[in-house]
């Protein structure tokens, strides 16, 4: 039976995760062109950087409960061999797409961080063009927060049906 502290810590973090992709989504950093007090050159002011801090807190939660339930259930490929069977089927495709999932989700989130984090620094005279204040694209947090909900419940899966499969390779043929 597949323990329940560790299902419990594992969704614990994946709402936690869910949480800061949304909120980071909602807090993705805007621009707007500032003139200087001698209307000389226009430049790029920003607003706050939290939605890095936030994007960053995702992944790490993210990355902490996919690691948690590789170490439990041994990365599905160390430890005792499993029955053959319906639950070790789909646990193996529930290992895959779970992967699949995480790692997407975690694409977009250190992506969606690094690219928050960017700054243009660049400043145009006054008779040019206003500057091009390059701001993240918005979806991107969405993105990552949907895969880790996509993955919190595969995952969740996957640990279910590898700890049946598990127990059934314990009773003797």
């Amino acid at each position: 039976m597949a323990s329940k502290i560790v299902s419990a810590i594992v969704f614990v973090f994946n709402v936690i995760a869910f949480g800061l992709a949304v909120a980071a989504e909602q807090r993705r950093s805007t621009a707007t062109v500032v003139q200087d007090t001698e209307v000389q050159y226009n430049y790029c002011v920003y607003d706050s950087d939290r939605a890095t801090g936030y994007g960053v807190g995702a992944f790490l939660f993210s990355l902490a409960s996919q690691l948690l339930i590789m170490l439990v259930s041994r990365c599905f490929c160390c430890g005792k061999p499993l029955k053959p069977g319906g639950s070790r089927a789909l646990a193996l495709v529930l290992f895959i797409v779970s992967w699949m999932f995480f790692l997407i989700a975690e694409i977009c989130l250190l992506a969606g961080s690094v690219e928050n984090a960017y700054h243009t620094k660049y400043r145009t005279m006054f008779m040019d063009n206003p500057p091009d204040c390059q701001t993240l694209r918005k979806g991107v947090f969405a993105a990552g927060a949907s895969f880790v909900f996509f993955n919190a419940i595969v995952s969740q899966f996957y640990y279910f049906f590898y700890s049946s499969a598990a127990e059934a390779s314990l009773s003797p043929y």
